[in-house]
Order: C-alpha cells, then sequence, then structure tokens
C-alpha cells in the first residue's frame, strides 16, 4: 500500500472508539488532518474512550484532530462540523459514515424510540453529513464517501433476522450508492464497507455474543487498513461498489490475514462470519 491520505482531510461521524478509530489513526500515520463529530464528551461507564482521547490519539499517531461534539442526528451540529473542518483544513476530502446504532431485536420485541434512533443515525445520518459535504468534496482531487455498511442481500435469511436493523443498515447502503450513482459526473467516490468476520469492538463484546465470538474475531485495524487502500484509490476509478474488507485487501496484494486474529493463531475457519454475507 504505497498511496497516502497525507495532507487529506476527513470528516469521520463517531470514531471515539472501535473501528472509526482505527480508521482515523489508520489516517492519522499518513500525516491526514482528521475531524471527529461524536457524542462522547465525557467517559462513558461502560465504553472507554470519549473524543477527546481519539483526538489526542490522533495526533499522538501524527495526523491533526479536531474534536467536534455534536450528534450527527442533528443537522446543526453536521453544519457546524463541516464548517469547522473547513475552517480548520481548507477542505474536506473524505467522509467516512461509520456512527451507527444496532438492536438485533425482532419486530415484536424492537422499541419504536430504538427504531427512531437506528433510522436517525444509521440513514439520515448518512445521507445528511454525506448531503453537507458534497460541496467541499467537489472540490477536492480525490474525493471520497465510505459508509460502513453491508451489501443488499436479500436473502429471507437476513431480512427476516432483524428486520428493524436490516433496513437501518440496507438504508445506509442504498443512500451511499445512490450518491455514487448522482454525483459520478464530478468525480465523487461512494462506496460501502463491510467485513466478512465480526470485528473485536465493544458492539460485538455486548451485544453479539460476549468473550466468545470476540476471541473468534479480527481487530478493527483489518477495517481500517481496507479503508486505507480503498480512500487512496482515485475516486473515479472506484464508486458504486458495496466493497469487503478482506476483498480489498487481497486485491491489494495482501494474502496473510492471520496478524489480524483478535487471539493470535486462531486459524481463518474458526473466525466468526459476519452477518448479512
Amino acid at each position: 500500500m504505497t498511496r497516502t491520505l497525507s495532507g487529506r482531510a476527513l470528516l469521520i461521524s463517531g470514531g471515539s472508539r472501535g473501528i472509526g478509530l482505527a480508521i482515523a489513526l489508520r489516517a492519522a500515520a499518513d500525516g491526514a488532518n482528521v475531524t471527529l463529530l461524536a457524542k462522547t464528551d465525557t467517559p462513558h461507564p461502560k465504553l472507554e474512550g470519549t473524543i477527546h482521547t481519539a483526538a489526542d490519539q490522533i495526533r499522538a499517531a501524527g495526523g491533526q484532530a479536531l474534536a467536534v461534539v455534536g450528534d450527527v442526528r442533528n443537522d446543526d451540529d453536521i453544519a457546524r462540523a463541516v464548517a469547522a473542518t473547513v475552517e480548520a483544513f481548507g477542505g474536506i476530502d473524505v467522509v467516512v459514515n461509520n456512527a451507527s446504532v444496532i438492536d438485533l431485536s425482532g419486530t415484536l420485541d424492537l422499541a419504536p424510540k430504538k427504531y427512531d434512533l437506528m433510522a436517525d443515525v444509521n440513514v439520515r445520518g448518512t445521507f445528511m453529513l454525506s448531503r453537507a459535504a458534497l460541496p467541499q468534496l467537489r472540490e477536492s482531487s480525490n474525493p471520497h464517501i465510505l459508509s460502513l455498511s453491508p451489501p443488499i442481500n436479500l436473502d429471507p435469511k437476513w431480512l427476516g433476522a432483524h428486520t428493524g436493523y436490516t433496513m437501518a443498515k440496507y438504508g445506509m447502503t442504498l443512500a451511499t450508492l445512490g450518491l455514487a450513482a448522482e454525483f459520478a459526473g464530478d468525480g465523487v467516490a461512494a462506496n460501502t464497507l463491510w467485513p466478512r468476520t465480526t470485528i473485536a469492538t465493544a458492539a460485538v463484546q455486548n451485544l453479539l455474543g460476549g468473550d466468545r465470538v470476540m476471541a473468534a474475531s479480527r481487530t478493527p485495524e483489518i477495517y481500517a487498513d481496507a479503508a486505507h487502500e480503498a480512500l487512496t484509490t482515485p475516486s473515479r476509478e472506484l464508486t458504486g461498489q458495496s466493497l469487503i474488507v478482506e476483498d480489498v485487501l487481497e486485491r491489494a496484494g495482501v494474502t496473510d490475514f492471520s496478524g489480524y486474529a483478535a487471539v493470535p493463531g486462531t486459524p481463518d475457519d474458526r473466525l466468526f462470519p459476519d452477518i448479512f454475507l
């Protein structure tokens, strides 16, 4: 991977921890400028890290960081994050739609407020953050929108597994692919990215199976390396695709994923497959 994000300005929703932070740190290692739009102003009793500690990590990794405390559901917060990024870094080259809410409850058990939260953060947040940044993206020499959402798989196995969450994640993907088609003429790339295996994050620990699934997962760094490869590809050469993390890395020449195992030495056939694939 010889391409670089040096000097590029990234606007990431969420990013206080987990995959979003890993993507930010990988960009920072190149010398990128990163804005985080996230709510975690103060420590969470059960989750490590805040937007401020994440910004400190980004700076320590070699990048510049801007912490914008706000909610991707709030249009004023989105506008403030875009304006602050432009003021600090001179523009926006990349939007990463990382912020997402997960609830795997069945339809009859899913609380209406949680349904609304998933729709607002996942779908509306993806659309509105991308929309707000598009005037700046159109001025970039290599503009990218990357949404952390799955390919749309209409197999009833996934459609019926957790209908509310499925709609919210597929909505992120539809928004992204729609933007890819709408702004292809401007050279703005818009793609989605999803892993074949579960990733060792708080969501997996707390919602998808605890220690057992965590031990059978890969680290967020595999997601970050694939995102880096996508975001450094010329935008007119890669757009409108539902990318798979491992496929992206294989095309880049990576053939050994063993270093990404959350528990070193775990063979690939013992890893836990992610949903939607």
